[in-house]
């Protein structure tokens, strides 16, 4: 259960980030946050709070759901592919000396379209652009070749580290991120883009299929938000409440099965909850989470033109 702002998030595969997740990334998920985190006083915007590390990376201990046989073997033969990229049950192994050597390989481009056209979310990279008061917006599922160095380097910012526990080797991101796209598709990373410029990291996720669903009554298709505001220039500029707003109501409009969006930001972590609530979130219950005490913030598609 990832972050979101960051900040703002909730993950299975991490989030602001601060942690709306400003972040929230790894711990995000249970505190974000799919990409955009937060320690106690930290800027909504900046990005951190990621669910917790246990469980809040997405593709791991999630709920179980069954697949077609055909559909899990094509993502069996694609992940093995991956020239030397692990699973995500081997991403705490100390990795040998032959797959650090492997680590910069890129990613065949078949196993990323592969997640884009089978993700259980409803096709994130077909919902498109949207327009807000900041300029257009756009999530872009995330391409480990391309979008790795820019993402990893987000997380190694301070404000998002404290919250996504991501910091560190390019490699540490890279296995956080390569959890979720080997994955079933339940949780989408993408890069937000806000007028032709990559500015924050999200993870767009099933909540419902979340090890989250364990702490809160989820219901079907509840959709999470992971978030971190990548760039120390668009932080505290009301950006993350603005974000978290139009990438909530781009869920509820392309996935009609989808009755809630759900995040967890750490509940210290007040300039994210701010953040949600400044997007129309609501907040619901105080939730203990494995590796915090997180604010349930619920956007729900009945208030969205209330709140």
């Amino acid at each position: 259960m990832p972050p979101a702002d960051s900040t703002a998030h909730t993950g299975t595969a991490g989030p602001a980030t601060a942690d709306v997740h400003a972040g929230e990334g790894s711990n995000a998920r249970f505190d974000a946050g799919p990409g955009v985190a937060s320690s106690a006083g930290a800027d909504a915007d900046s990005g951190a709070d990621p669910c917790a590390d246990s469980c809040a990376r997405h593709g791991e201990d999630t709920m179980d759901l069954r697949l077609p046989d055909e559909l899990l073997a094509l993502i069996a033969d694609e992940a093995s592919d991956i020239h030397g990229a692990r699973r995500p049950d081997q991403r705490t192994a100390q990795p040998s000396d032959s797959t650090a050597a492997t680590r910069e390989a890129p990613v065949p481009s078949a196993l990323s379209v592969l997640v884009v056209e089978d993700d259980l979310l409803d096709r994130v990279a077909d919902w498109g652009p949207t327009d807000t008061p900041a300029g257009f917006f756009h999530l872009v599922p995330v391409r480990v070749e391309r979008d790795l160095p820019l993402i990893s380097r987000w997380m190694n910012d301070p404000a998002a580290g404290a919250f996504w526990e991501l910091s560190g080797p390019q490699h540490v991101t890279e296995d956080h991120v390569l959890a979720q796209l080997v994955g079933d598709g339940r949780s989408v990373p993408c890069i937000g883009v806000l007028d032709g410029t990559p500015m924050s990291y999200w993870e767009i996720y099933r909540a419902d299929l979340d090890p989250l669903a364990r702490y809160y009554p989820a219901r079907p298709h509840d959709t999470g938000l992971h978030l971190l505001v990548g760039a120390v220039a668009d932080r505290g500029r009301g950006l993350g409440g603005l974000l978290l707003r139009a990438v909530a109501d781009l869920v509820l409009a392309q996935r009609p099965s989808c009755a809630r969006v759900i995040a967890e930001p750490d509940i210290r972590n007040t300039p994210s909850i701010a953040a949600f609530l400044t997007a129309g979130f609501r907040f619901s219950a105080e939730v203990d989470l494995p590796d915090k005490r997180a604010a349930l913030m619920v956007r729900d598609r009945s208030l969205r033109h209330l709140l």
